[in-house]
């Protein structure tokens, strides 16, 4: 019989360092300190001293905070060499366009694996697969990028690039590895839980499946026949450790934890020297004050956010428009009640897009509203795009979570008053997945990004109070 210790890192968001972390009980949330690259390596470290380990990174990693904007990424790589990772997989990587993103794979100790990522020519842009040895172990691992990076992320993102799912290729890799003899196999995705466990009922050969995307913390395994999935929360607070026991190519013991990465775990010197000198030239700004708020800020809840609605109220405030809309962003590391800083306000909205403005008829409004529904809650899971709800202020929307595409919107109010299907109303809103180009008329972009807009908006306000409104609510 042979062990094997995998270790996933999922949705990491780019966290370089400690940060607060939101943590239910009972009937409210705490928050506590968690996180920070220099711990996570500790934790790798600790295992990698007693097991045999291999350590994968699913995704969303080199975007999500100041200093990693910044820097495009970069700022990342030698942190994520330090940490040693095996073979990790893509979705906000590609915010900074795909020949970035190459050029920070290329850097990289180890391979991004995507069975799904095509380019004009119908190439792969990455290798689909990789086979590792572990000692006494032949591991095959398979890369599925997110699926959506083409379809609701802005065009830049996805520019001469073409994603599937990846359900239809990766059979054909499968087989290519067990022709090779591998002990195991390994999928690492960022479909997202739904998706991924769609997939492990199609594609049966699956031993292990690292999901990623949804920000799932799962205690404990899901089991899909044989495949074993896991996936370890988000913004690098969790660690998934999966122990293996294999016999004869088949897995037939498994023990799981969740780890948290709290305070009481030392800091590696290393990393935390790797993390210091990326951050240590933004110290000075981002820990400047910048307001109050008297909500725990938020986006933990599917749908509506206390973080999104401080966002709206400032987009509101500067316009005057009717109506605000975003996206619905699941990243984003908490803000407790109390003092808000810089970097909070980037953590937010790290892109700092520009604010935009606009004007949809109220029909525009319900099938811009009714397609988010579907993208959220489509009952084939690979129909199910984003994030959250489409985060919305001005707006009362009361639907059925269970009814078919289309027809999920049971009353519909803009400003207190149902909507006119033939009504002009006045929006405003951050990028395109906040107001996707194909609705509305008369978009003008503003010289004004959406950080500054916070700041102005704190300089208004003593106290932000941004407590949940229910604006969408399932009835």
């Amino acid at each position: 019989m042979k062990s094997l210790t995998i270790l996933q890192l999922n949705d990491s968001h780019a966290y370089f360092e400690a940060h607060q972390e939101l943590f239910r009980a009972g009937d409210h949330a705490e928050y506590q300190i968690a996180g920070g690259y220099a711990r996570i390596s500790t934790i790798f470290n600790q295992i990698r001293q007693k097991k045999q380990v291999l350590a994968f990174d699913c995704g969303d990693t080199i975007h999500g905070t100041y200093a990693a904007v910044k820097t495009r990424g970069e700022a990342l790589v030698p942190i994520l060499n330090a940490l040693d990772f095996d073979a990790m997989t893509a979705h906000w990587e590609f915010a900074y366009g795909p020949e970035q993103f190459k050029r920070i794979a290329s850097q990289l100790k180890f391979p991004v694996l995507a069975v799904n990522c095509y380019d004009r020519k119908g190439r792969l842009v990455f290798e689909p697969y990789s086979i590792l040895e572990c000692k006494n172990l032949q591991i095959g691992v398979v890369g599925i990028a997110a699926p959506i990076v083409d379809k609701t992320m802005p065009p830049s993102f996805s520019k001469g690039l073409r994603f599937t799912v990846g359900n239809t290729e990766l059979p054909f890799y499968i087989d290519a590895l067990r022709h090779e003899r591998v002990d195991l196999i390994v999928v690492i995705s960022h479909l997202g839980f739904p998706q991924e466990m769609k997939l492990a009922k199609e594609v049966d050969s699956i031993d292990v499946l690292l999901s990623a995307h949804t920000h799932n913390r799962l205690y404990r395994p899901a089991k899909v026949g044989n495949t074993v999935v896991i996936q370890s929360g988000c913004h690098g607070s969790f660690v998934g450790v999966l122990d293996l026991k294999i016999l004869n190519r088949r897995i037939v013991d498994v023990h799981h934890r969740l780890i948290t990465v709290d305070q009481t775990v030392n800091q590696d010197p290393q990393v935390k020297a790797l993390t210091d000198k990326a951050m240590d030239p933004h110290r000075d700004l981002l820990t400047q004050v910048v307001g109050r708020t008297a909500t725990g800020l938020n986006r933990y809840t599917v749908l509506e956010s206390t973080m999104d609605n401080f966002l709206l109220q400032g987009l509101l405030d500067l316009t005057g428009t009717q109506t605000a809309f975003s996206n619905g962003w699941r990243y984003g590391a908490p803000v407790p009640p109390g003092l808000i800083t810089l970097n909070d306000l980037y953590n937010i909205i790290p892109g700092n897009p520009f604010v935009s403005t606009v004007e949809l008829t109220g029909e525009e409004v319900k099938l811009m509203l009714e397609e988010n529904l579907e993208h959220t809650f489509a009952q084939n899971p690979y129909h199910q795009m984003g994030g959250y709800v489409k985060r919305c202020l001005g707006v009362n929307v009361y639907f059925k979570m269970e009814n078919p595409k289309g027809y999920r919107i049971q009353e519909l109010f803009i400003q207190g008053n149902p909507v006119k299907h033939d009504r002009i109303y006045t929006a405003t809103f951050v990028t395109t997945q906040g107001v996707p180009d194909k609705y509305g008329r008369n978009r003008e972009t503003l010289n004004v990004q959406a950080v500054e807009v916070l700041q102005r908006y704190l300089a208004q306000e003593k106290q932000v109070k941004a407590e949940l409104r229910g604006s969408v609510v399932a009835v």
